[in-house]
């Protein structure tokens, strides 16, 4: 199977969860790096937020499928590790989407306003989730959408 097989079709509502991992590793470092780099060089750093929250807002609102980290894994990892042996189901991974979108969002508009407080708080936090996940798999957005289903279904 070649390697844009994977992306051609999309896995129909399921998503292998190593590229989960790596999407958190990737955003990890992402943010990381725009954590180290906005007082010595804030124009790159709010560049490179900028791109996160692009990332995160096409994974939320298009696919997670789609979006670059799951196309740099599945053009260039996946085909040297094989098939996932499970799949996970990709709304709860959208929705963990959403809420970095929500919060690199959130942080780009206050670095961009100059309330840098905030900025470098909700991007430690997004940083966090995202290495926790990377780490342990462990998502928490994931385990958010439970609950935000049941507030949807008691409001409808």
């Amino acid at each position: 199977m070649d390697s844009t097989a994977i992306t051609s079709c999309p896995l129909r509502g399921q998503v292998d969860p190593r590229a989960l991992r790596f999407s958190a590793a990737a955003t990890a470092s992402v943010l990381s790096i725009v954590l180290l780099t906005v007082a010595p060089a804030r124009p790159l750093a709010i560049g490179l937020l900028a791109s996160q929250v692009a990332v995160f807002g096409f994974a939320a609102f298009v696919s997670v499928h789609w979006s670059v980290w799951a196309e740099i894994f599945a053009r260039f990892i996946w085909p040297r590790i094989g098939a996932a042996t499970e799949l996970a189901d990709a709304r709860p991974a959208r929705f963990a989407q959403f809420i970095g979108f929500v919060l690199t969002a959130l942080a780009l508009l206050g670095f961009v306003i100059g309330v840098d407080g905030i900025g470098y708080g909700l991007t430690a936090v997004a940083v966090a989730g995202a290495v926790i996940n990377a780490t342990s798999g462990v998502c928490l957005g994931c385990k958010l959408y439970p609950l935000a289903r049941r507030l949807q279904r008691f409001q409808a």
